[in-house]
């Protein structure tokens, strides 16, 4: 749901159609899922053991947070540790990768891990007379997965191609891609840890292919992405009438009393 969020506006809207054959190539697309992917089943599992779903983790295992005194005062650390482990484990990344696909896969992987890191935070809560603060009680809370979206939507936007892998002989390798801003297409540098690399460029999405339906009869904004999102074909106007909830009023007591009006929409798709 969050990736179709992000990814309303795009030719490649996320769509479960072509998903399949998409996961088996290497474009800035797959790097998106593979990220997306992981980083939802990290926050997914974090908040389940903080909310008691799971039998096997609990709240946050801080030195500096002791879980009974979390659950005393009804609140409950995100279990990020756990959840890091669990999904590292579960994905088998100890076996790496040989070839460059499986480097940039596990590579996306951990991006998408970093990302929910990074939104890590620790709340407080006080608690005495008059809000004195006596006693104070601190947990680690995620930020809402939305937020991790709009991150990974915004290093998708950024990804680095990349075009091979340096040699592991000497016991690690390094993934190495094309440099950003640099006057050679061609300058060699090593992409950072926080950014989503890709192997091979992606299909226009504009017509139907076993990667997506295309954009045929997609609705779109006028002034911000019909241009784009309709690939040149132009496209349809349609005039709709739509009801609405107006002039709502407070009545005592204790409801709100609204009318119903109606009023004229243009709605935009992209032609065949």
């Amino acid at each position: 749901m969050e990736c179709q969020y992000q990814f309303r506006n795009e030719r490649w809207n996320c769509s479960l159609d072509g998903r399949t054959s998409l996961l088996k190539r290497g474009f800035k697309e797959t790097a998106f899922l593979y990220a997306v992917s992981s980083a939802a089943l990290t926050h997914a599992l974090a908040r389940a053991c903080s909310a008691g779903r799971m039998e096997r983790c609990t709240c946050d295992d801080s030195p500096d947070l002791e879980n009974r005194k979390a659950w005393q005062w009804g609140v409950c650390g995100d279990n990020l540790k756990y959840s890091t482990k669990f999904l590292k484990n579960f994905l088998g990344q100890k076996k790496i990768g040989k070839d460059l696909r499986a480097k940039v896969d596990i590579h996306n992987t951990n991006v998408g891990i970093k990302a929910v890191k990074n939104g890590l935070k620790t709340t407080c809560k006080c608690h005495g007379v008059s809000g004195s603060c006596a006693v104070r009680t601190c947990w680690k809370q995620l930020s809402p997965f939305h937020e991790t979206g709009k991150i990974l939507k915004l290093r998708y936007d950024d990804a680095v191609k990349i075009f091979s892998a340096t040699n592991d002989a000497v016991g690690h390798s390094e993934l190495v891609g094309t440099q950003r801003h640099s006057h050679s297409p061609k300058a060699p540098a090593t992409p950072r840890p926080t950014d989503l690399v890709y192997v091979e460029d992606s299909p226009s999405f504009c017509r139907p292919s076993k990667y997506s339906l295309g954009t045929a009869g997609r609705t779109c904004s006028r002034e911000a992405s019909c241009d784009s999102l309709c690939c040149g074909r132009g496209y349809n106007t349609q005039s709709r009438m739509v009801t609405f909830s107006c002039h709502c009023q407070v009545q005592w007591c204790c409801y709100v009393e609204c009318q119903q009006c109606m009023q004229e929409e243009e709605i935009y798709s992209c032609k065949q």
